[in-house]
């Protein structure tokens, strides 16, 4: 196996974790964690370990890229490591789940500026649709534009992101007046069930909030000296992280409430709105849903490249391959990808329910390309002491790594029955029309 050019440095890939976990959930998810805790403890409690787990899982793929470096990713050791049927499925409901997330963070972004452009009205769920609806169709508009095009949208779109989290976080170095208590609205106390199941819960969101870590398989063989590179910077990076998050979910906990934390949708424009006014409640609304365009951008210009990929190895019609000839724009692949999006925005129309749904997809995907590190370490047995990664507490890291997904997976089937056996259908029907395309191709070769 020839392993790729190694050209990132160590602050490289700590940054490139840090650009791929931090996203948009950060300013939503936190209002849903604090809904399902019983206490402040469980609350934080959720994030430190959705913190460690995240970790384990960027160890876990980092390994996985360096025994296996090649483009594609989930993609190529899904084909490798399991039958090409899986493959083909898993694929498919990672690239669902992508949309997903997409129409759940169109969502965020809709309930935000949805209190600006209508702050009396109390029933905004209509409005909140259409604008994530018009959202997707405006970028997927900038997107057949052409790369150029988009790109710089995302550079716009990004410096005021990243605008907006350090405004976020600055109340709590001047803000003097909390709304904030330790007790809170409960007056039993839970039980060890009832801990578990909001733990549980909790950490449906919080995973989603977590969630670009895994993307660390796509660089395994392209970090300098990985053996001792890698293991820091995905620890630093996610060090990183876990006190960013933490220190945010402070802001809200100080300023807001606990309380009222459990009951605020949009609760960064609260926050604003507590230390400096409604008016600049609204700014920040509206910087939030530049913000949230710049993520679903990012994802409209990645998920039909992965069509791309697939359509290549001959698992997609070789239409989803295809670029414009001035543009070259994958026309195709980004109307299905930008479609998706939509249709989950009207199905699911709120954020809870696409959040469920995403991360019960992504449960799959998850456990099972974490599986595949007990195939590799047997397969590339040889490449041991060849300067790749290897990961200590090995098999502890990807053993409690799946454990926890499954463990999410339950919590969602349990708590939303519908929801479970939907994924589980899509699944099947993927791993089903495989093997209808495959049937369908071999007719053709014959004629």
């Amino acid at each position: 196996m020839i392993l790729t050019k190694q050209s990132l440095s160590r602050f490289d890939f700590t940054m490139l974790m840090i650009t791929l976990v931090i996203g948009m959930g950060i300013f939503r998810t936190p209002a849903t964690v604090a809904a399902e805790s019983p206490s402040p403890v469980v609350f934080f409690s959720v994030w430190i370990f959705g913190g460690i787990i995240a970790i384990c899982g960027a160890l876990t793929f980092a390994e996985i890229g360096s025994r296996y470096p090649v483009t594609g990713g989930f993609y190529k050791i899904f084909s490798y490591a399991y039958h090409p049927s899986i493959a083909f499925g898993i694929n498919c409901i990672i690239l669902i789940s992508d949309a997903t997330s997409v129409a759940g963070i169109a969502i965020i972004g809709a309930e935000y500026i949805a209190k600006v452009l209508i702050p009396n009205t109390k029933d905004t769920s209509t409005i909140q649709l259409a604008i994530a609806i018009a959202s997707i169709i405006i970028l997927y508009c900038i997107n057949l534009a052409g790369l150029k095009t988009s790109a710089k949208t995302q550079n716009i779109l990004t410096i005021i992101k990243i605008s907006f989290i350090v405004l976020l976080i600055s109340p709590l170095f001047f803000y003097t007046n909390s709304n904030n208590t330790l007790e809170t609205a409960n007056t039993i106390s839970p039980t060890l069930k009832e801990y578990l199941k909001a733990f549980g819960l909790g950490l449906i969101s919080v995973s989603f909030t977590y969630g670009g870590y895994q993307q660390s398989i796509n660089f395994g063989a392209e970090v300098r000296n990985p053996s001792k590179n890698i293991p820091k910077s995905i620890i630093t990076g996610l060090l990183i992280i876990i006190v960013l998050y933490l220190t945010i979910n402070y802001a809200y906990y100080k300023v807001i409430g606990f309380n009222e934390l459990k009951t605020s949708s949009n609760i960064a424009a609260v926050m604003a709105s507590h230390v400096f006014g409604n008016s600049a409640g609204n700014v920040l609304s509206i910087l939030l849903f530049l913000g949230v365009l710049a993520y679903a951008n990012a994802q409209l210009m990645v998920g039909p490249r992965i069509m791309e990929a697939m359509s290549q190895d001959g698992v997609l019609p070789k239409i989803f391959e295809k670029r414009t000839t001035k543009k070259n724009v994958l026309v195709a692949s980004l109307s299905l990808f930008a479609s998706l999006i939509i249709l989950t925005i009207f199905w699911a129309k709120t954020f809870d329910e696409i959040l469920s749904f995403s991360i019960f997809l992504d449960c799959f995907g998850m456990v099972l390309a974490a599986a595949t590190i007990f195939k590799f370490r047997k397969t590339t047995a040889n490449l041991n002491g060849s300067g790749i990664f290897k990961m200590k507490l090995f098999p502890l890291l990807p053993i409690v790594f799946m454990i926890t997904y499954t463990f999410i997976a339950g919590v969602i089937f349990i708590n939303k029955p519908y929801t479970g056996f939907l994924g589980i259908t899509i699944l099947a029907a993927f791993i089903g029309l495989y093997f209808i395309i495959q049937s369908v191709q071999k007719r053709d070769n014959k004629l």
